[in-house]
């Protein structure tokens, strides 16, 4: 603290101490800001997302009970028409159960991006010494938390029905990450339809007409040779196809092929693509 006392040979107060003050006017301000702020604000708006689950813990029906519902449903309806059995269908659903309900988990990125943004809370986050993406970047990075909770109740499931993975923990762990991955630039999608659209129900429909044909033309859950041909064309073209193949090779014990890389590649183009469109879009309402 800075302490005035009486200058001696003039009698004005004088500062004892180290403390400078600069005047306004010799100030000089910035309006950027550095990576290092801007990584901290991320995960500052990351906590948010995170403190919005906890308070409102019926935002996670859709990773918690889909995985289980699913799971069962579909096991247990197809497992005996197509492979016979629960326990040899086990090895081939429970990859397009996971596959399926953790991409479709990533729409809740754009429409909560566009709830808030309709409610007026990224106004008052523009009026905040902030970095201007860190709304963004933060939301996206706090529904990481989702994916994982639907990857690991997909594998409990999975585990309790009798699926034992040939490439144990390290190919769940592995078949795991790739999925969280691919979710996550997906969200780059949905989250530019939450920026650039009206109302949170029509990013909800878009995402769901676009998401839909690709998740169940795969390989999801049938063979595509069983499908009409321009089905069957279309599935093993389908990027989801080659996802729900990658996680099915990590698991059964196949290994990384072609398909693992393919995932992978289609994931760093969505993000290249849409990375870009949706920070613009964004900066510009922001």
């Amino acid at each position: 603290m800075t302490t005035i006392a009486p200058d001696q040979a003039t009698g004005a107060p004088s500062a004892i101490g180290t403390t400078t003050i600069t005047p306004g006017a010799e100030r000089e301000l910035s309006n950027s800001v550095s990576l290092r702020e801007t990584i901290s604000h991320t995960f500052t708006m990351a906590h948010r997302g995170l403190l919005k689950i906890k308070r409102t813990p019926e935002q996670l029906i859709d990773v918690t009970l889909q995985p289980i519902i699913f799971t069962l449903m579909f096991t247990y309806i197809f497992g005996g028409a197509i492979a016979g059995d629960v326990q040899n269908y086990l090895p081939i659903i429970i990859p397009g159960i996971l596959v399926q309900t953790v991409i479709s988990t990533s729409i809740v990125t754009g429409v909560q991006l566009r709830e808030d943004m309709a409610k007026g809370v990224f106004d008052r986050f523009r009026s905040l010494p902030i970095a201007r993406i860190a709304p963004l970047s933060g939301a996206l990075l706090a529904d990481t938390v989702r994916y994982l909770i639907a990857t690991t109740l997909t594998f409990v499931m999975g585990y309790i029905m009798g699926l034992r993975p040939e490439a144990g923990i390290g190919g769940v762990v592995a078949a795991g990450l790739l999925v969280v991955v691919c979710a996550w630039s997906l969200s780059w999608i949905f989250a530019f339809f939450g920026v650039i659209a009206r109302s949170a129900s029509s990013v909800q429909g878009i995402s769901m007409i676009v998401l839909f044909p690709l998740t169940f033309l795969s390989n999801a859950f049938v063979q595509p040779d069983t499908m009409p041909a321009p089905l069957a064309w279309f599935a093993n073209i389908n990027p989801v196809s080659h996802l729900v193949t990658a996680v099915r090779d990590l698991v059964n014990g196949v290994g990384i092929g072609a398909d693992f890389g393919w995932s992978l590649v289609g994931a760093a183009v969505i993000v290249a693509v849409f990375a870009p469109l949706t920070v613009r879009a964004y900066m510009r309402k922001a």
